[in-house]
């Protein structure tokens, strides 16, 4: 994402119209990166309980190229990002992505040492190589329902 500067959300039809709806040369950018792939890990903080709002913008700019891919989950904050995953999994379902159970949790006071770099627990280098052959096997195993 940080390589698409998306503003907020600007295209004058919602996307569930269809991707020849695009207006704005950002948005086909970005549904040109999404599309490209057959899975993603979304890797998130957790704040109040939620995710960012920018990530929300950006899943919210597109419709179809979501459509069929796989997806996991590394969630940071004082419960592990739980809740925000919690909350991106419901989205995701609503934009047909379908989602693996494995989610690595990574808490803030245990897992991240006094310079802010990460020190995970030892179980979760094992969930996050699940979770990727998970996302991996999913991704592939869907791409017939992407090419109908």
């Amino acid at each position: 994402m940080a390589d698409h500067d998306l503003p907020h959300l600007d295209e004058p039809v919602p996307a569930a119209m269809g991707p020849e709806q695009y207006t704005a040369a950002h948005t086909r950018r970005w549904a040109d990166t999404v599309a490209s792939y057959d899975g993603y890990v979304f890797v998130t903080p957790e704040y109040n309980h939620s995710y960012p709002g920018v990530l929300k913008n950006a899943i919210d700019y597109l419709y179809t190229e979501w459509h069929h891919k796989s997806a996991g989950f590394v969630g940071y904050g004082l419960n592990g990002g739980a809740r925000a995953v919690e909350h991106l999994r419901l989205v995701l379902a609503e934009v047909h992505v379908a989602d693996v159970r494995d989610q690595v949790g990574l808490h803030c006071f245990a897992e991240f040492d006094a310079d802010g770099e990460v020190r995970p627990a030892g179980n979760q280098v094992d969930v996050l190589h699940r979770m990727l052959d998970e996302v991996t096997a999913w991704g592939g195993a869907l791409a017939t329902l992407r090419q109908r």
